[in-house]
């Protein structure tokens, strides 16, 4: 059986990035008008050339959403367990080189934390950790995903890539989706950035999907980290990774998240900085791409973005989030992995949702199903 990993050493980063960049005006004619597109039709929907196409894009995508979607949007929420790292990493706050006060929380304190999320109104609940196997490896994993399972019918879990028996383990707990963000495709660059720590086996990073498939996750999240490297490029390997893994793995459910690189304690600034303009032409071109897979957005924007990005390709939003362990109730002041920029409250959210016609949704499917 063929791997992603053959897959991607089939492409050089130079000779996608100047094939994107190489596009013209008539390429995203070709991609908007076409009924089946491919991946040479998504370079062009975020090729440079496409940006004078913006209205048109924002037009298609909302209406490709809307037919596959209604007009909805699915609410979930971080639970941050610990921020104990013993990677280093040049973008987070976590890092192991940061001189910080660490926190991981207890039985009694993550059921703190999620009586505060239950009575905001969230039944989808997104666990995250920093990458400490002693400390936040299965076996913590699996006690938390056992004692909040009684609360929310949707588990997510954004902590270190794991072995495919792990994941098969944690799913029989009660998980029902993995986020893993490759941060870059740009190998190289990936290495800067990941100089220290389990993190820094690229290799073992970008085969962690694959492994998700294998144990039949019933979703997976991907994504890179913006602002590391050109997000043009990186943004071609996401879809080019999506791709092969919906062909391979057709039983699971699969989103995209568009993480803006943000400041943090000590932080690193943006290699390549991605203007909301080009933000926006990234969500459209992904759902004219891919009408099936689900586009989420956090509180890492502002609230101008997200009030006008609703109706334009986005089916999952944030709300409410606290990035630091105890922060909605324990230990409010413990450092956040990095700032949030949108900071209403989930009710305000919600009712942002509906004054702009949608609905959103705390609830949208049982296990028992």
């Amino acid at each position: 059986m063929n791997s992603f990993q053959t897959l991607f050493q089939q492409h050089s980063w130079d000779s996608v990035k100047q094939s994107i960049l190489a596009k013209t005006a008539q390429d995203v004619q070709h991609a908007l008008q076409t009924s089946k597109r491919n991946l040479e039709d998504f370079k062009a929907l975020i090729s440079p050339a496409a940006m004078p196409f913006l209205e048109i894009l924002a037009q298609k995508s909302q209406q490709i959403t809307q037919k596959r979607f209604g007009k909805t949007i699915q609410m979930y929420v971080p639970l941050y367990l610990s921020n104990e790292c013993q990677n280093i990493c040049t973008y987070c706050g976590f890092s192991f080189d940061n001189k910080i006060k660490r926190k991981t929380l207890n039985d009694q304190e993550v059921i703190a934390e999620v009586e505060v999320l239950k009575s905001m109104g969230f039944d989808h609940v997104l666990l995250v950790t920093g990458e400490a196997n002693q400390t936040v490896g299965v076996p913590y994993l699996k006690k938390v995903i056992q004692l909040i399972r009684p609360y929310f019918s949707h588990i997510s879990m954004e902590v270190q890539p794991l072995d495919e028996t792990d994941y098969t383990e944690l799913i029989a707990e009660g998980l029902n989706t993995v986020l893993v963000y490759q941060e870059t495709y740009h190998e190289e660059d990936y290495k800067l950035h990941h100089p220290k720590g389990k993190k820094s086996n690229f290799q073992y990073r970008l085969e962690t999907p694959e492994r998700l498939g294998k144990a039949e996750i019933h979703k997976m999240g991907l994504g890179v980290l913006i602002g590391l490297e050109d997000w043009r490029t990186d943004c071609f390997y996401t879809a080019l990774h999506l791709d092969y893994l919906e062909k391979t793995f057709w039983k699971t459910k699969y989103s995209i998240s568009f993480p803006r690189l943000r400041p943090f304690s000590g932080g690193l600034e943006p290699k390549v900085v991605m203007s909301d303009a080009e933000l926006v032409q990234l969500i459209c071109a992904y759902r004219i791409f891919n009408e099936e897979v689900e586009l989420s957005i956090s509180t890492r924007e502002n609230e101008i973005f997200r009030d006008n990005v609703i109706n334009l390709g986005i089916t999952a939003m944030s709300a409410g989030s606290k990035t630091n362990p105890g922060g909605y109730k324990v230990e409010p002041q413990s450092l956040e992995q990095f700032e949030i920029s949108d900071e209403r409250s989930p009710a305000e959210i919600a009712k942002m949702i509906q004054n702009q016609g949608y609905e959103p949704v705390w609830k949208d499917w049982d296990m028992a199903f």
